[in-house]
């Protein structure tokens, strides 16, 4: 059984992140089993918590990060950048030095956006991280949803067969780049 961390970069109860991550964890294949990590509950990264006690919140996440095989992460665009809540998920995660929860786990990354260029920087910028933080980011097919405020019904249904299509085919990729 492959253990897949999903995180959300969007705190919103209504968040179009989560229900497009939502709509990824239902088209995930026997084998896999998906756990949504919640990130909002996490004070700011401080290093003097790694030199004393850690808050209880911080040991509870990093453990289940450990937990996790891999990981997919669906988030907005916050001007031009991911969201505060999903940066201090890497920088907690990643801490203390020489044990962090994200050292060699593979990823994958949805942004979007209700604009037309689909959180192109939030996803880029999340990039940009994990290379540091050693995470190997499934680079094809990348991901970029645009217009996400059209996507969904009243009842938080996907509308567009097309985009249900491509979020199949990002599975797809995902779990065969996940099996490498």
């Amino acid at each position: 059984m492959k253990k897949i961390g999903v995180l959300v970069g969007s705190l919103r109860k209504a968040a179009w992140s989560k229900k497009l991550a939502n709509y990824l964890v239902g088209l995930l294949p026997e084998g896999y089993e998906a756990e949504f990590i919640e990130i909002g509950n996490l004070p700011h990264y401080n290093q003097e918590y790694d030199e004393g006690e850690a808050p209880e919140s911080y040991v509870k996440y990093r453990g289940k990060m450990h937990e996790m095989d891999a990981f997919i992460i669906v988030t907005p665009e916050y001007n031009r950048s991911m969201p505060a809540v999903l940066k201090n998920a890497l920088d907690v995660g990643s801490r203390p030095y020489g044990k962090s929860a994200w050292d060699g786990k593979k990823a994958m990354i949805l942004s979007n956006s209700p604009g037309a260029l689909g959180g192109f920087g939030a996803n880029h910028h999340l990039r940009q991280a994990f290379t540091f933080l050693n995470v190997l980011v499934m680079a094809q097919p990348e991901a970029y949803i645009s217009r996400v405020s059209e996507l969904f019904d009243d009842n938080g249904e996907l509308k567009s067969e097309g985009t249900g299509k491509f979020l199949q085919s990002l599975i797809d990729a995902f779990v065969a780049f996940v099996e490498e």
